[in-house]
């Protein structure tokens, strides 16, 4: 596994010179690259030799950063997105991986052109975006290896291509600031160009027969369908799922190195689940006579990249979720072959809401296609053993909770054989016999799950005590239940607004090709729609107890205790009769 030097190295610290036309970043890791300036102005970008001369005695003011994640052009002007602060957060092939603790958004728009009243709005609402970009959570880089790539797929790099830039070795599709990059690109700023994607990174080290043992596991977020749990369901024409991550688990032991792939990913057929203020929107799937061939186009992709496909449906069978289940189900029946299997799983009817132990039915089911899938494994020469051969794709309605479980005991099945081959386990051998390396692995995968759930819905994973502690606690439901009400909020009033936020940094809404205008909220939406629903559920208990007080004996009594009553009923019957009206809308990008 040995690598070639990089013909293009990044910068990984600089100085941010705030000066008066321009910001101008110096790189400070002492190679000799151009520093880099952006007018203040129009947002031009070049590279300068030296620094500029400051005017006046006014010293600039300077601000440490860890690199340049990309570029926008909005109404008003130009934005830079720097990276603030950054976390260590372990080693991916002998180079360190950072996390992005802080970002900023910097404005280059001082001499900004004249905006009439609608593109000041208009502007406001980006600015407003960003604010939020700001604080997008999970994101990971490297400045000396790319960390889109599984070990099997960067052992295959030849050395011309591990001696181009990071940014033309990635898999584009889990680059989450690849579009912000592309004026860097165009300018062929290599250095300048940092690689960003968002997931998770974790990594375990223990004591293990004498022998140190070291579990990554990396999990990579495709920027094909992103977004947030209610807004991005499903698939597209094209096949692209809501929520696709790909994860790695690797082990490097005594000179081994073994790599475990998996993916999860929305069922793949055309669905919606908008909200409305009830506690679950009802599921409809839509377009039914494309089904078929959007569920082709999915596994068809899957086929090419991942060899073999083991698709594990973990939906209900019944009630809300039966409609995607036999949409699921029917189109699958077409498809499945030798290469293909499709596994429906009831995880809910098996296993219930406590005994997650019966998991290992359904292991027992697949146990032949997930050994002949195999894992990508390396001896301590450095030649290559085995390859994986097939992957395991897990959905369930958010493919997080009943995924996040079943990934995690597949996981532990891959781990154990690996370990089995390196020398360490004997057939019979188990992680859960080595309580110190099963307690961290548990941490691991709960974590995982933890991060992946709180990109995705706003909050940790639900079931998450069972991945932690191998058993369901007794604080674990009523965090269920934290989490669940949380979610509520942010999925009905907050949501689409960070789904404009993921639309408007990864180019799904450009504002260079849309030729239509930003659609700003009329009526109820127009006003703040957790505040208003509040006020309406309120003046309606008010009546209530109102109606009810002044209950009596007399006509006047009796026709206000009918009068309050019957606005409590119009107050009620309004909000849920137009409950869409109250929820926080995406405005840039349509569902499909």
């Amino acid at each position: 596994m040995a690598e070639s030097p990089q013909k293009y190295r990044l910068c990984d610290r600089m100085r941010l010179w705030e000066f008066k036309e321009q910001f101008v970043f110096e790189p400070l890791d002492g190679e000799p690259h151009e520093l880099l300036s952006v007018s203040r102005a129009d947002g031009d970008i070049r590279t300068i030799g030296d620094l500029p001369v400051s005017d006046g005695d006014q010293h600039p003011k300077t601000t440490p950063i860890f690199g340049i994640v990309g570029v926008l052009r909005l109404l008003a002007g130009t934005y830079v997105l720097v990276v603030t602060g950054r976390m260590s957060v372990g080693t991916y092939h002998g180079h360190p991986v950072y996390r992005a603790s802080s970002m900023k958004f910097f404005s280059c728009n001082s001499t900004s052109k004249a905006l009439n009243p609608k593109e000041r709005r208009d502007e406001a609402y980006f600015t407003r975006l960003l604010r939020t970009v700001e604080t997008t959570p999970g994101l990971y880089f490297s400045y000396g290896v790319d960390l889109t790539l599984s070990a099997q797929r960067m052992q295959k790099l030849d050395n011309s291509q591990i001696t181009l830039p990071l940014w033309k070795q990635a898999d584009a599709r889990f680059l989450w600031n690849y579009y912000m990059l592309g004026e860097l690109i165009e300018r062929k700023l290599d250095s300048y160009l940092l690689p960003v994607f968002q997931g998770s990174f974790q990594k375990i080290q223990v004591l293990l027969r004498e022998k140190l043992v070291s579990v990554t596991l990396v999990s990579r977020r495709c920027m094909r369908r992103v977004g947030t749990r209610m807004w991005r369901r499903g698939a597209d024409l094209e096949g692209s799922v809501a929520n696709f991550v790909e994860t790695e688990q690797i082990l490097e032991v005594d000179g081994y190195l073994a790599s475990y792939v998996q993916v999860r990913g929305s069922i793949p057929v055309i669905w919606e689940q908008i909200v409305d203020l009830t506690y679950k929107p009802k599921m409809r799937a839509i377009d039914l006579e494309e089904t078929p061939k959007v569920v082709q186009r999915h596994f068809q992709d899957l086929s090419q990249r991942y060899g073999s496909v083991l698709a594990l449906d973990l939906i209900n069978q019944q009630g809300s979720e039966a409609v995607l289940s036999l949409a699921y189900g029917s189109a699958m029946q077409s498809l499945v072959n030798k290469n293909l299997r499709y596994v429906p799983f009831d995880f809910h009817r098996t296993c219930g809401h406590t005994h997650f132990e019966r998991l290992t039915s359904l292991y027992d089911q697949i146990a032949e296609d997930f050994s002949d899938q195999g894992y990508f494994f390396v001896n301590p020469s450095g030649v290559v053993v085995e390859e994986q051969k097939g992957v395991a794709r897990t959905n369930c309605i958010d493919c997080l909770d009943r995924t996040n479980v079943t990934q995690s005991l597949l996981g532990r099945k891959s781990l154990e054989v690996q370990l089995q081959r390196a020398g360490l386990f004997g057939p019979s051998d188990s992680v859960t016999q080595h309580a110190t390396f099963d307690e961290q692995f548990k941490q691991l995968w709960a974590d995982h799950g933890d991060n992946i759930s709180i990109q995705y819905s706003g909050t940790s994973a639900l079931k998450g005590d069972f991945v932690r502690h191998g058993k369901r606690t007794t604080f674990g439901p009523i965090q269920d239940g934290y989490n669940s009400l949380a979610r509520y909020y942010l999925n009905n009033f907050h949501d689409g607004l960070k789904q404009d936020a993921m639309d408007l940094v990864t180019g799904k809404y450009d504002l260079k090709l849309s030729n239509t205008n930003l659609i700003h909220p009329k009526g109820f939406e127009s006003y703040s729609s957790l505040p208003l629903a509040l006020i309406l559920a309120g003046a309606g208990v008010t009546f209530t107890s109102v109606s009810l007080r002044q209950g009596g004996q007399d006509a006047i009594q009796i026709l206000c205790t009918i009068l309050g009553a019957s606005l409590t009923a119009a107050v009620l019957f309004i909000v849920r009769s137009t409950g869409r009206e109250f929820c926080n809308k995406p405005r840039l990008c349509k569902l499909y």
